[in-house]
């Protein structure tokens, strides 16, 4: 199930992450920052628990949860979300709520890459991370 993901993935592009975040309400400050960064994203579990820790130079956020429950998460950008984390068609699908919005952060592997689409509306930004061997 999600044990394709599990390991240590690093950033290797990404394109319309600004707008991404302009679409969320990220200030501007901190957007620039979040250009900037190039995070590793890690997966491990432990217990049936999944932990996901975005690791960059700026900022390091750790969520843990299980697939399927809902969990109250801080976000990287201080937003304070209501999110469900779901396995659908072989994609980590992450569905945050606040505030009456939504956004959606779909993870696949695909040639060996983990690709991520940040969708808010219809913003889409694509970050794409290879494993560390």
């Amino acid at each position: 199930m999600v044990d394709k993901f599990l390991g240590t993935w690093k950033m290797v592009t990404s394109e319309n992450f600004d707008d991404y975040m302009k679409a969320l309400g990220v200030g501007f400050a901190t957007r620039q920052m979040g250009n900037m960064a190039k995070p590793s994203l890690i997966f491990s579990v432990e217990n049936g628990i999944l932990c996901m820790k975005s690791q960059s130079t700026f900022k390091t956020s750790e969520v843990k949860f299980k697939l399927g429950e809902e969990f109250d998460e801080t976000t990287a950008d201080d937003r304070k979300a209501k999110t469900t984390v779901t396995l659908e068609n072989g994609k980590l699908v992450q569905k945050q709520l606040w505030d009456g919005k939504q956004t959606v952060i779909e993870r696949e592997l695909k040639d060996g890459k983990l690709i991520a689409r940040c969708i808010m509306g219809d913003v889409v930004a694509t970050r794409i991370y290879e494993k560390e061997a």
